[in-house]
């Protein structure tokens, strides 16, 4: 019998390798900004966070290490999520952050990393068109956001303000204003990459925001959110 998922990869792995043909050998690229977002959340999770949300979860290990903290996790994507492992206080929940009925349960910490610049864009994860899901999606989250002592640990795009159809958001200054309201900058970080070097580095909020960003290549935001009262 064929192995249809291995025969996919395989295909997908062939078409990401010819996307590559003819770039320039010093073009940047994201590659390894997962592992630059997923240390940073690491480093940020609070021991025991109580109830948690990994909004736009996947199959990315922060749900597990916020669980294995002693967190109680719900793990939210609009996509059927099959995790590698089980655990008795993670639980998977599909549907959309736009409808997504929470019966008023309240959060002491959200996940939000690099899941927000895809809501409402269609083509790409399901999403429907909505213009301002993002948008629509943060005001959402902020109200089940526990206040006061809730945190969100949100990744983005930064860099100048740019759609990408069906790809992503990257926020640039008059975006993120948008995106943030209701909520209190904690903390942040800045990181991106430097013409002739594809390797991440930290930077300047200054530097993050003068990137010209596109589908392939953009800086990166992180922030530690509160909601305000």
């Amino acid at each position: 019998m064929i192995d249809v998922r291995r025969v996919a990869k395989k295909v997908g792995y062939l078409i990401i390798r010819l996307s590559e043909y003819g770039k320039a050998r010093d073009a940047l690229d994201l590659t390894g900004d997962r592992n630059v977002e997923w240390s940073w959340v690491a480093a940020h999770l609070p021991d025991k966070p109580g109830e948690v949300l990994d909004f736009g979860s996947g199959d990315a290990p922060l749900g597990l290490m916020a669980a294995i903290k002693g967190g109680t996790v719900t793990a939210l994507d609009l996509q059927q999520i099959h995790l590698p492992y089980a655990t008795t206080n993670l639980r998977v929940e599909k549907g959309d952050i736009v409808d997504f009925d929470f019966a008023g349960k309240q959060f002491d910490l959200i996940i939000n990393c690099s899941s927000i610049e895809h809501v409402g864009l269609p083509g790409r994860y399901g999403s429907r068109d909505e213009p301002d899901g993002d948008l629509i999606a943060m005001e959402k989250l902020r109200r089940v956001l526990r206040v006061p002592g809730g945190i969100m640990l949100l990744t983005i795009p930064v860099g100048k303000d740019l759609i990408m159809r069906p790809w992503h958001r990257v926020y640039g200054t008059r975006r993120l204003s948008l995106l943030l309201k209701g909520f209190r900058v904690a903390d942040k970080e800045f990181w991106s990459k430097k013409s002739g070097s594809n390797l991440w580095v930290q930077v300047s909020e200054e530097e993050a925001f003068s990137v010209r960003a596109s589908e392939s290549f953009y800086a990166l935001g992180m922030f530690v959110l509160e909601a305000d009262n």
